[in-house]
């Protein structure tokens, strides 16, 4: 029997509004479709360049090695971890859900001794719970997720990077699911080394992970650095550090090849890196301050009209991710029978969570592109009705008028503003 050649791809449109991934915007699917070039071609290391000065702003920082890991968000978040961490490493991680688990694990994989600072899902971790773990077990590390969108909770990172530098630590944030949708300066933070992905909040595909890197922290990786043999130039010098364990990740090479040096370590990516450049010039078009207010809008007016329904919102209202809400599922309401007709009848996705969670919560994310007005009212507008149609017991149009009418608000406000 011959292969099959299976069909032309055509998936559904589908309006993804889980906690990621998210449509693309259309100019980034564009600059996706651009003709390829060579790694070292003068055009194209000129847009390497290009994109670590967009997500430096992105970022908010002047670390030079800012730039991109092939791969999704978890490459950045592995490269960050296994290039700075070898066996017998202290690790402390602030564990506030299924994100801070992965953490512990792969720091875990790379030998590392690692102390969880935990909380309840749906809480963040105290400042002072954080310190205290520091002080106890001077750590060479302290890893921790921004917004784990397993929670849909945001853990304050105020006061982290001061504790990291009394106690001689490096700090690390994860910020997949927040950055380009919630403040993260990291440079005022005192972040020494953060990761995201392109699918969330900036808009884009999986598969490119910005990151940037301070000094500090670059002179932890540098210290590790032995150049693969294939590759290292004559009188290339050796480290005396243990070597990081994997190739692929190994940052100090990737740097090597992100810098001037141009040292070959991979092939670029390039339909990936003119995403993630056209993702940060979208980004950086609209304002970091005016796409955060989006965002915060957004999940006001989501929270409104979920409230409306009956519904009850998920975790500590003072920590809300504020581009995924968390949504107690009722009592009698089966949760994977209302996703599945959400996406049946209405092409919509949501989604539903982890652990403890599974089978209490759904989720519901508004980031990037798809965080937009009637995005949000569409939602609203559907999940109602499947509800309805459930049993569920509400008051038909009052979930969009609740949302709308925080979206009014807001505009009305911007015009008392402006005039």
């Amino acid at each position: 029997m011959p292969d099959p050649l299976f069909d032309e791809l055509d998936p559904p449109s589908r309006l993804l509004m889980g906690p990621g991934p998210v449509n693309a915007h259309p100019r980034v699917l564009r600059a996706m479709s651009a003709p390829l070039l060579g790694q070292f071609d003068p055009e194209f290391t000129t847009y390497m360049n290009e994109t670590m000065a967009l997500y430096r702003r992105v970022f908010e920082t002047e670390n030079r090695w800012t730039f991109l890991i092939d791969g999704t968000s978890r490459a950045g978040i592995e490269a960050a971890l296994v290039s700075v961490l070898e066996p017998g490493d202290r690790v402390v991680v602030p564990d506030f859900g299924r994100f801070g688990l992965l953490l512990t694990e792969i720091a875990q994989r790379c030998g590392a001794e690692v102390t969880p600072v935990p909380a309840e899902w749906g809480r963040t971790v105290p400042l002072d719970a954080i310190e205290e773990a520091v002080a106890r077990v001077k750590p060479r590390l302290v890893a921790c997720v921004h917004g784990d969108t397993s929670t849909t909770i945001a853990q304050p990172l105020d006061g982290i990077g001061d504790i990291c530098r009394r106690y001689d630590a490096l700090l690390y944030v994860d910020a997949t699911a927040t950055l380009g949708g919630m403040p993260l300066p990291v440079d005022r933070l005192g972040i020494d080394i953060a990761t995201a992905g392109l699918q969330k909040c900036l808009g884009g595909p999986s598969g490119s992970s910005p990151i940037t890197i301070s000094d500090r922290a670059a002179e932890r990786i540098f210290s590790r650095r032995h150049i693969e043999k294939g590759i290292a130039p004559d009188g290339a010098a050796t480290a005396n550090g243990v070597r990081i364990a994997s190739n692929y990740f190994d940052l100090a090479m990737i740097m090597d090849y992100w810098s001037e040096k141009r040292l070959n370590h991979h092939t670029e990516a390039t339909s990936m890196l003119y995403a993630a450049r056209e993702c940060a010039r979208i980004v950086l078009q609209e304002g970091l301050a005016a796409r955060h207010t989006r965002h915060a809008l957004a999940s006001r007016a989501m929270g409104a009209g979920l409230e409306a329904m009956g519904l009850t919102l998920f975790g500590d209202p003072n920590h809300r991710m504020s581009n995924v809400t968390g949504i107690a599922i009722p009592d009698g309401i089966d949760g994977e029978t209302v996703r599945a007709r959400m996406r049946q009848d209405f092409e919509i996705e949501i989604g539903s969570s982890f652990g403890p969670l599974q089978g209490r919560i759904w989720r519901i994310g508004a980031m990037g592109y798809n965080c937009r007005k009637h995005n949000v009212l569409i939602t609203l507008g559907a999940l109602e009705a499947v509800l309805r149609g459930a049993g569920f017991s509400l008051t038909s149009g009052a979930a969009v008028d609740a949302a709308r009418a925080v979206y009014q608000a807001s505009e009305q406000a911007a015009g008392e503003t402006t005039s």
